[in-house]
């Protein structure tokens, strides 16, 4: 495997074409890559919304308002749908209070071709954090976190001591063979923040700007998010890696 960490990501993107699985001519992906080193999807149809946590797992909880991470998560998915409209055959990973492993997670999205991940979030860690951040792995998937993490920033009031964009191996962000990203909405453990949370007009908006960074990313690929992140060779995530 050592070899090809030498290939340039043009090489990359040439040998994935020749095995049917890279980009097609007209700027859109095509088939699933299981390592997504070739350039962001363009002129997708399928959008996969999945909702963190779900059934006894509660995901994070705001000591300030009661709210349940897997609550808001589901209700973020529904709004995001509501927001792309009959553009997209969107498909919603759960849409009620039901826990899915996160390997069976990937197994269902790695069912479609023409498709991107978005899997949605609230974060909690020490109070004075707060704002959006957006996770990737797959060179495929660098647009859109880009696009995305802007459309969150400019819809987040404030932002403190957050990670912003952030290139993590995870099972969401590593394993799909379809570009992917793990999108953490805001810090519930910030009292400020789960207040906003709280708010439906304020997740509303959050949607609909998601929603625009996903139809961005449909037209026109990756064009202004800047270059490409270089290849990263990592065996995908398992179970026993650092907790997500």
């Amino acid at each position: 495997m050592q070899i090809y960490q030498f290939l340039t990501l043009a090489t990359c993107v040439v040998l994935a074409s020749c095995g049917g699985s890279g980009p097609s001519p007209s700027g859109g992906s095509y088939g699933r890559d299981p390592w997504g080193h070739r350039p962001g999807p363009k002129g997708f149809t399928t959008v996969i919304l999945d909702a963190g946590h779900g059934g006894h797992d509660s995901g994070a909880v705001s000591r300030t308002t009661g709210q349940k991470e897997k609550d808001l998560t589901l209700d973020m998915v529904r709004r995001i749908k509501g927001e792309l409209g009959s553009s997209f055959k969107t498909v919603l990973m759960r849409n009620h209070d039901e826990f899915i492993d996160l390997d069976d997670r990937v197994a269902r999205a790695n069912r479609y071709n023409d498709a991107i991940l978005v899997s949605v979030h609230f974060n909690s860690s020490a109070s004075g954090i707060r704002g959006p951040e957006t996770y990737y792995w797959r060179v495929d998937s660098h647009g859109l976190a880009v696009r995305c993490q802007q459309a969150m920033a400019q819809v987040s009031p404030a932002e403190q001591s957050n990670r912003g964009m952030v290139r993590r191996r995870l099972r969401l962000t590593r394993n799909p063979e379809i570009p992917c990203l793990l999108l953490e909405c805001g810090y519930l453990s910030h009292p400020a923040e789960a207040q906003l949370a709280q708010s439906s007009a304020y997740r509303q908006k959050m949607a609909a700007a998601i929603a625009s960074a996903i139809r961005t990313q449909a037209a026109v690929g990756d064009a202004g998010t800047g270059p490409l992140p270089a290849p990263l060779y990592a065996p995908p995530s398992r179970p026993t890696d650092a907790p997500e």
